[in-house]
């Protein structure tokens, strides 16, 4: 019995992507179909390379070709992808940055930054394009965060414009003041001065080509904050706080500046991290030190996916001193980061797919 392509693609649109809610020939996420005599072969086009559920989409395609091809018929599935985005194509800042996410806590000291790092790491182990800008300005850590803190960036010249060139390390593009200030001095500006620091990260920098950049983003709600909403098209904001009530407090803030009506940026999910001790001796144990599930209730207040709950174990904080993520080691912080880096690629395919295109907030505050 001979299979064409018509009946293959009738097949496959039978298999819907679980986030997106719609089947895959719909979502034109088949590509390259290719039938012969002897084999079956197409490109499943997922929306990032963080997908976690590829293996099941792979395994969907297989068994709705496989009714109409017959069990033993070859049939070869490229799983590849296209991280999507909403940003309008007519922006003059960071036009090839598809999705600009905007890390935020409200609260110091909730580990926001360690946060980002690790995030923008597994990101880019998953084969994103990814980079991040130091955006606290009076308190930038992701130098020494990348054990990069003594590089400093060139400068290169396109057009009639010197740009700088961000330092790349673990795969992910990086800027911060602390490349351009002595690390034992510091940075005693005014409000203005630091947001036009970060329009200078922005406009001024060769990004390049990016699927994610990651903005970590000062405490509090601020002129950086601000600043950041009116330059640039955000995709969408996450909430990092811990689970005592007044990290929460703080966080509450932070998301509800992110969801008033003259900013209106989505807010992606909120990050549980230091959600429970757990001895590098005893993985299996957790002591919820700081209470239990704060994060999880702010979620549910708000009515928001918990993207990650982040253990505390000595190593993350060996590895923030050292420059080495904690990602890239095989312990159980990694993986909840690299769950973290699925979840939120989840999140941004989603949010791309159902609300309206990104653009620059018009506010005077």
């Amino acid at each position: 019995m001979s299979v064409t392509k018509e009946a293959v693609l009738k097949a496959l649109a039978t298999v819907d992507d679980p986030d997106l809610k719609k089947d895959l020939v719909t979502l034109n996420m088949i590509r390259d179909l290719e039938v012969d005599d002897d084999k079956i072969s197409f490109s499943v086009v997922l929306t990032t390379p963080a997908c976690p559920l590829k293996e099941m989409i792979k395994n969907d395609c297989l068994k709705a070709v496989s009714a109409v091809a017959g069990e033993d018929f070859p049939i070869e599935i490229n799983m590849t992808s296209e991280v999507t985005s909403t940003r309008l194509d007519t922006t003059p800042l960071l036009p090839n940055v598809k999705n600009i996410i905007a890390v935020a806590s409200g609260k110091g000291g909730v580990g926001k930054s360690t946060v980002t790092a690790n995030l923008a790491v597994a990101l880019a182990q998953s084969g994103a394009k990814v980079g991040v800008i130091d955006a606290d300005i009076f308190g930038p850590s992701l130098p020494t965060m990348f054990n990069c803190e003594h590089e400093q960036p060139s400068i290169v010249k396109k057009g009639d414009k010197n740009l700088i060139v961000p330092i790349e390390q673990y795969g992910v593009k990086v800027i911060s003041i602390g490349f351009l200030t002595p690390s034992d001095n510091a940075v005693v500006w005014r409000g203005p001065m630091a947001s036009s620091a970060l329009k200078q990260f922005i406009g001024d920098a060769d990004w390049g080509a990016l699927d994610y950049l990651l903005i970590d983003l000062p405490p509090g709600t601020s002129d950086i904050h601000l600043t950041l909403v009116q330059t640039v098209p955000v995709t969408g904001a996450i909430i990092v706080t811990t689970p005592q009530k007044v990290a929460l407090a703080d966080a509450t803030k932070g998301l509800a500046m992110f969801k008033q009506p003259q900013i209106n940026v989505p807010v992606l999910g909120v990050v549980e991290n230091m959600a429970y001790f757990t001895p590098e001796e005893l993985p299996d144990n957790k002591y919820y030190i700081f209470g239990q599930d704060g994060g999880r209730k702010l979620a549910e207040k708000f009515d928001l996916p918990l993207l990650g709950q982040i253990p505390v174990v000595q190593n993350i904080r060996e590895s923030g001193d050292n420059g080495y993520p904690v990602v890239l080691k095989d312990n159980i912080t990694a993986q909840s980061f690299k769950t973290l880096a699925q979840t939120l690629a989840q999140q941004v395919a989603i949010r791309n797919s159902s609300l309206l295109k990104t653009k620059k907030v018009e506010v005077n505050i």
